[in-house]
Order: C-alpha cells, then structure tokens, then sequence
C-alpha cells in the first residue's frame, strides 16, 4: 500500500491550524509543523502556536523542539521531518504537513539542501576576505573559480557570495557542477503520494483577520511575552528574532517604535508576508486541491 504525505498549506492567518486539526482527526492522522517559529519555546502568541487543548485534539511533531537562542536551520528541520514522518508511518498513522514556511515545506517536495560540508576554516578564510577587502574582491575571487560564470547568484548579496565561495572552495568544483549534482539529487519522500491542500480566502477578508489576530496577540500579552524571551536570549538568534511580531515589538521595546505604531506595522507586515506567500505558492506548487475558506 503506498503511504502519503497530507500537506495542508495557505498564507498565514488563513485558517490551517483548525482545518488540519479537523483534517487529521478524521484520517486517523498525527500532525508535523511545517512552521520556522513554532520550533522555538516560548514564541507561542506571536506565532499563534496551537494552544494546549489543541494539541491534545491531535499528536503533534516538530513544535518547541528547541530553546529560542539556539539556531535551527533547513538542514535540522529536514533531518528532524525524516525522524517524525519515519515514526508516525511505522505505527501505521497517517501524516499531514502543515504550515505556511516556504523553504521547509519544499523540503517535502524537492531537495533543498547539498552535501557539500564546509570547514570552518574556509569560512573564516571566506569571513576574513570580505571585512578586509569588501564585497566587489569577494566577487572577483568567486569568478576566478567559476570562468563560466556564476548562475543567477545575486552578486550584490554578501551573504549569497560568501556561502557560493565557500562552497565552491569547500568542493573543489564550480558552482555550475554543484547545482547540477544537486538536480540530480532524488525527490525527498519519493515512495510517498503527495496531497497538497492550498487553504484560500479573498484578499480582503485575510486583511481582516490579519488585523483581528495582531490586535488579539498584542491583548493576549505579545509584550509581555517578547520582554520575557529577550531574557532568554532571543537576540542571539537572527531568525528568531526577525519573526513577524517579534521584530516590531523588539524595536518597540527599544525604544525605536511607537507603541501607537505597533499594531499597525505588524499589520503591515503580515499582509506583506502573506502576498509573498501567494507568490510562492502559486511558482512552487502547480498541482494541488484549492479550498476556498
């Protein structure tokens, strides 16, 4: 019998956490985020994190997995899914994705990462070169490697250049042979069917419970919540820290945003995501069941 992978997906603030917990209770099925916040403890009402009697409802996977000053990447999140999918399916449960994080829930359909592992030596060469010399000798060291040329990287990223070096000092190869090896890797859950299920509403009624949400976290204590986190160390985590709802009131807290100004930046924000999410889903997703919410 061929297993299946269930993906529930949509914007953010559309409604998947209840359709999936309604989803899985009646497909016998236990649930894996597919969130890049909901893995870390104690950012629970600034991402709407499932509270606990939803979790009892249905098992969830791949929630408060880590303390929020530890850094969790792609790569952890695909090796932690393999681990859960691997576990839900040898009990004979069903499994169902959910979540609205792009990257993570390609991980799922497509391979997101290489094998290429770069020693830390060759960052702090690749690190050195940049504060010494700056973005543009960086570039020029990155075409000496690649005399083909350098795909479509985005030389004008340091960030983007200084992980292509790397690569290409770490492998030996140039970065048009790396991404031909990575096109040649084999789709993630190859034995499994996939069922992907893309949550909708109109525009204008998402605004809305965009604007309904911000306003219920802020009442539910989203201050209270971020003061309590920075002393946990949250701003040792760019990720973390750079979350929707919690950048704004990180700034607010530092005295860089109006409170008058909180919920209508994080408003703004969030509407912003969830456009670049409908982008996303609709260049990365071609085949799924449309429900309209």
């Amino acid at each position: 019998m061929t297993q299946a992978l269930h993906i529930i997906t949509g914007t953010t603030a559309v409604g998947k956490t209840e359709y999936a917990l309604s989803y899985a209770e009646a497909h016998d099925a236990e649930i894996v985020s597919c969130d890049a916040s909901l893995v870390y403890r104690g950012m629970d009402v600034g991402t709407a994190k499932p509270v606990a009697a939803e979790l009892a409802r249905v098992p969830h996977h791949l929630i408060d997995v880590c303390d929020v000053q530890q850094p969790y990447d792609i790569a952890t999140y695909v090796e932690d899914a393999r681990r859960a999918v691997e576990d839900i399916t040898s009990r004979g449960k069903v499994v169902v994705i959910t979540g609205g994080s792009g990257f993570y829930l390609k991980s799922y359909l497509a391979p997101v990462i290489d094998t290429v592992v770069v020693p830390g030596t060759v960052r702090e060469k690749v690190t050195k070169i940049f504060e010494d010399h700056g973005l543009d000798v960086l570039v020029q060291e990155l075409q000496q490697l690649n005399p083909d040329g350098v795909e479509n990287l985005d030389t004008k990223n340091p960030r983007r250049v200084m992980r292509a070096l790397e690569r290409c000092i770490a492998s030996d190869k140039t970065l048009e042979a790396l991404q031909a090896e990575f096109s040649a890797r084999p789709e993630p859950y190859g034995s499994f069917t996939k069922k992907i299920i893309l949550l909708e509403r109109d525009k204008e009624e998402l605004n809305e419970r965009i604007q309904t949400r911000v306003e219920a976290m802020i009442n539910k204590g989203l201050i209270a919540e971020v003061r309590q986190l920075r002393r946990r160390g949250i701003e040792k985590n760019p990720s973390a820290a750079s979350a929707i709802g919690y950048r704004e009131t990180l700034a607010f807290l530092k005295g860089e945003l109006d409170h008058a100004d909180l919920v209508p930046t994080i408003v703004q924000n969030t509407i912003h995501l969830a456009k670049k999410q409908r982008t996303w889903f609709r260049t990365q997703i071609s085949e799924s069941e449309k429900v309209r919410m």
